[in-house]
């Protein structure tokens, strides 16, 4: 029965994450800070990569990407079967809808015209969300989820609310604002894949104090 495979998904999560609890860590990237292990849909993913954003040479807000597997492609995260996640934490305070646009325009750099018109009204869900919180504040952050039932699973810790949009093509679409062929930053894109040469940027194990 359903109940029963709920149980059954939830024990085998609690034994891996058992396996893994001498190697559970926090990964500090610039003052933001990331837990490794995470669990999503009752299925454990450890950090693919993890980098920070930069725009005008100033951070805007450190990444981490989710996999059960290592990937080192666009290609290869797009294929892997099961949950996924990407969680971002505000380096500065943003205005939400800043951040909505900047999303709008890596959405739109990286889609054919027909695409994007197919996807808007995800797009306009994911914008609405982000636009809502008047200031994502430095430290703040939001996660978004791919969970099989139910598709893009986005929230944010600016406001109480989940949005869920149910379209595969949205998830993808909407990661490759940092993996795509046009990516908002070439070495986040790296980092996340994990392909990237160690620099200052870089992350590092850490107790959950911020990093300089």
């Amino acid at each position: 029965t359903l109940g029963r495979i709920s149980v059954r998904a939830l024990l085998c999560a609690l034994l891996v994450l058992t396996a893994w609890g001498a190697q559970a860590r926090t990964v500090a990237v610039g003052a933001a800070s990331f837990e490794d292990p995470v669990v999503v849909d009752h299925v454990p993913l450890q950090i693919n990569g993890s980098g920070i954003r930069t725009r005008f040479m100033i951070k805007v807000y450190a990444a981490a990407l989710y996999t059960q597997g290592k990937v080192a492609s666009t290609e290869a995260f797009h294929k892997a079967a099961g949950p996924k996640r990407i969680h971002l934490v505000m380096l500065r305070d943003v205005p939400g809808d800043e951040l909505g646009k900047l999303f709008t325009r890596g959405l739109e750099a990286n889609l054919d015209r027909a695409t994007f018109s197919r996807l808007i009204p995800g797009i306009l869900k994911a914008s609405n969300l982000f636009s809502e919180c008047p200031v994502l504040k430095s430290g703040m952050g939001f996660t978004v989820d791919w969970v099989t039932a139910r598709g893009a699973v986005l929230n944010s810790s600016c406001i109480a609310r989940t949005e869920v949009i149910n379209e595969p093509e949205f998830y993808a679409a909407l990661l490759n604002i940092w993996l795509g062929p046009k990516p908002a930053d070439d070495e986040l894109k790296a980092s996340l894949l994990g392909t990237a040469a160690r620099s200052p940027r870089d992350a590092r194990p850490g107790s959950g104090e911020a990093a300089n």
